[in-house]
């Protein structure tokens, strides 16, 4: 699209991750009666498809919304709900090369009627279709004057008829007609929290008067390959913050060196910093002490991922929070300088006991130059439904640093991982400990094996590892992963565990914390 002028009071261009507190603020202005958008749901709109996302900015304010997806002609004309269609409204169900243009979301402020917003996001769309030459544009419309004038009317096709017909009106179904949109037919029970549409849609189709059969173009837009490296990490003694500090920097310039997009360190890694006084101190006591190196911590990989240009996913250090209480928070520094944390969801039986930590409430995924990743700490990768709430909301890489004393622990991770891998059809990313630290309480042995996994297709690796450690050695593994080949996974391979979810039975919901 076109860069607008500064002059430019309203301006129509694509949604950016910026903008989802903004839109979720506004969906639950427009629907006070029905569930806001999640932060984690506009989130994953925009990144399994940016380019279906469209925002109408007025004077710097969002004030209208657009989102859609693509999909098979079969989809498009098939019997379907909002929820199976659009993934639960994540637009994980977009297809890459989808024929039709799907609509998930139209949403417009209501004080600023007289814009004619609607139909600007209605031609934002259009325009999309008409680029990657689709044949049209099908969704689901709602009919917000159903409930009151069903009776009157006598059928959901009656009242579609006469609102066709200009003996009813209803401002959605009026504004698509004379928007050249058809009526395909009725979906039953398409949104049940729609009282006023009584669960109703109209099926609704745009044919693109401009396509060329013949013609087909891709919409994915990705890095060729990127390149992910992961540190087998040594424990050992050390006698400063600088000694820690030497080595973390190796590791960084060992991958830079090699061209790596992304670089992953175990979990709880920096417990070595406890080696510095040797002293056998009560585990709370170490961990309390231990989040005095936050701020160090966070600005030594800030530092490096800018100086050696590459995106560290710095394991994971026990961090105090606002309300006093500590969490495992992996911190990802990425090479434009920005910081995100993600706190390890669900805390061992052991952390929680000996170490007092508690879990968070937040996963999201992070948003990077070579697209959105989404990080795991250990335990979390056991739960399937983190790492499928990732998946929704866009994700394609998952980086998993672990910390396991022996190999029994360390295999549920490793099956864990692979499992992950392949129902999601996703890479999967693994770093862990090895080596002893004798005098630091529940951190004195480690089991560790690296790797970096994929989906088990024609497309991947055999067996599913795209690179190994060896057992209990210090190294660095790396491998070169195309998304490319997950695209093709998920829409023609043996088997597309992402695509053939049924989401009319099942989903993730976040219910996150007040």
């Amino acid at each position: 699209m076109a860069k607008p002028s500064k002059k430019q009071k309203l301006v129509v261009r694509n949604a950016k991750a910026s903008d989802v507190e903004a839109l979720q603020a506004l969906s639950q202005k427009i629907y006070p009666n029905m569930p806001p958008y999640s932060v984690d749901v506009l989130r994953g709109q925009i990144n399994n498809f940016p380019e279906g996302q469209f925002v109408a900015v007025y004077e710097n304010k969002i004030i209208g919304y657009c989102a859609s997806i693509r999909v098979t002609e079969t989809k498009a004309f098939s019997k379907h709900t909002w929820r199976q269609i659009t993934g639960n409204g994540y637009g994980s169900t977009h297809i890459a090369d989808g024929e039709y243009l799907y609509g998930m979301e139209v949403f417009v402020d209501p004080d600023y009627r007289g814009l004619k917003i609607g139909e600007r996001l209605y031609d934002a769309r259009k325009n999309l279709c008409k680029r990657y030459r689709l044949k049209g544009i099908v969704f689901g419309g709602r009919l917000p004057l159903l409930k009151n004038r069903l009776k009157t009317a006598g059928s959901v096709e009656n009242y579609i008829e006469y609102v066709k017909n200009k003996k009813m009106r209803d401002p959605v179904l009026s504004f698509q007609f004379r928007e050249g949109f058809e009526c395909l037919g009725v979906l039953e029970n398409y949104m049940e929290s729609d009282k006023d549409s009584l669960g109703y849609a109209s099926h609704m189709i745009w044919r693109n008067p401009h396509l060329r059969p013949e013609t087909k173009v891709s919409s994915q837009h990705t890095k060729d390959n990127i390149r992910v490296a992961t540190v087998q990490y040594q424990q050992r003694k050390i006698n400063s913050f600088d000694d820690f500090e030497q080595i973390v920097t190796y590791c960084v310039d060992v991958v830079s060196d090699y061209k790596s997009d992304f670089v992953l360190f175990p979990e709880l890694f920096t417990l070595q910093l406890l080696s510095i006084e040797n002293e056998q101190i009560a585990p709370e006591i170490a961990i309390e002490k231990l989040t005095a190196y936050t701020p160090q911590i966070k600005e030594m990989f800030t530092r490096l991922a800018l100086k050696y240009n590459v995106n560290i996913i710095a394991g994971s250090h026990p961090t105090k929070i606002t309300n006093g209480t500590i969490q495992n928070i992996s911190f990802v520094c990425l090479r434009d300088g920005s910081v995100h944390e993600q706190p390890k969801i669900q805390p061992t039986p052991s952390e929680r006991y000996w170490w007092n930590i508690q879990g968070g409430d937040k996963l999201s995924v992070i948003d990077t130059d070579c697209g959105p990743i989404g990080v795991l700490i250990c335990y979390d990768c056991e739960f399937p439904e983190l790492s499928r709430h990732l998946i929704d909301q866009g994700a394609n890489i998952l980086f998993i640093p672990f910390c396991t004393d022996e190999r029994q622990a360390y295999l549920r991770v490793r099956y864990s991982a692979q499992a992950r891998a392949v129902e999601n059809q996703c890479y999967v990313v693994m770093s862990g400990n090895v080596g002893n630290l004798p005098r630091v309480y529940n951190m004195d042995i480690q089991y560790g094996q690296s790797c970096i996994l994929t989906p088990c297709d024609f497309y991947f690796d055999r067996d599913g590892i795209a690179a190994d450690t060896t057992p209990n050695v210090e190294m660095v593994a790396f491998a070169d992963l195309r998304l490319e080949h997950l695209y093709r996974a998920r829409n023609s391979g043996t088997v597309m565990n992402v695509k053939d979810r049924r989401h009319d039975l099942y989903s993730v919901i976040w219910h996150k914390k007040s």
